[in-house]
């Protein structure tokens, strides 16, 4: 009863959580937040694992999309030297995706927000030892406002506005982010004429198909993400 509005739900909100984080990586990057090296370097961290979460998330629907998408991502680890194929075997839990991949990622699905939730609270912890940044640029206290209400109603504005978004995507146009391909049942005889991921994973298939070396595409795909810890010590405005 109403699975369909949770599936929906949950779905669609993993790409409104992308426009989140997206938004607050952008912010973070106009407003100088990075020079908190702490919380930017956990906040990275927290990316990664979020992009992980989402990956796997991604083939549990188990379409043609999902297996020939875990299929082509897993084979990307077989460039890594030495332990490249022992790896990928490992991870597919046999000689190629099947139900035992499968499995592995309904665990690693499932396993992968609780790492999330405690990454968030050291994240917000060394965000509370420094204080918010602003875009006023303001740093001494008299000059600061209560949080509550003049901030919370604000978040809970826009906390609303999300849920409203999300919700109106689900019940309207639930498969308005989605790729048809993915209705089709996995089969491993088939390829699809197109593999590509979701929106929010185009800049990393972008990177992968414009690289033609296979390790170069990945280290090109992993700095992609890495370089935003190094911004801090490029940081040289006063």
């Amino acid at each position: 009863n109403y699975g369909w509005l949770v599936r929906n739900i949950h779905t669609n909100g993993a790409s409104i959580f992308f426009i989140c984080i997206y938004l607050h990586i952008g912010r973070g990057l106009y407003y100088g937040s990075y020079m908190y090296k702490e919380t930017w370097n956990i906040g990275v961290i927290l990316l990664f694992l979020v992009m992980a979460t989402a990956f796997v998330g991604y083939v549990l629907p188990w379409g043609q999309m999902s297996f020939w998408g875990a299929t082509v991502i897993t084979n990307l680890l077989s460039a890594i030297p030495y332990l490249g194929d022992t790896l990928v075997q490992w991870i597919w839990g046999g000689f190629s995706v099947d139900k035992a991949t499968l499995t592995r990622f309904f665990a690693f699905h499932f396993i992968l927000p609780f790492l999330i939730a405690g990454a968030s609270i050291i994240h917000l912890l060394f965000l509370h030892e420094t204080g918010s940044n602003n875009p006023t640029g303001l740093n001494s206290n008299p000059d600061k406002i209560p949080f509550h209400p003049y901030y919370s109603y604000k978040d809970l504005l826009g906390l609303m506005i999300m849920l409203f978004f999300l919700i109106i995507i689900s019940l309207l146009t639930p498969n308005l982010l989605g790729d048809p391909e993915n209705f089709t049942p996995a089969n491993p005889l088939v390829t699809p004429p197109h593999i590509q991921p979701e929106w929010y994973f185009l800049f990393a298939y972008a990177i992968l198909r414009s690289i033609p070396n296979k390790l170069g595409g990945e280290m090109a795909l992993l700095a992609s993400i890495l370089i935003l810890m190094s911004i801090p010590a490029l940081h040289t405005s006063k």
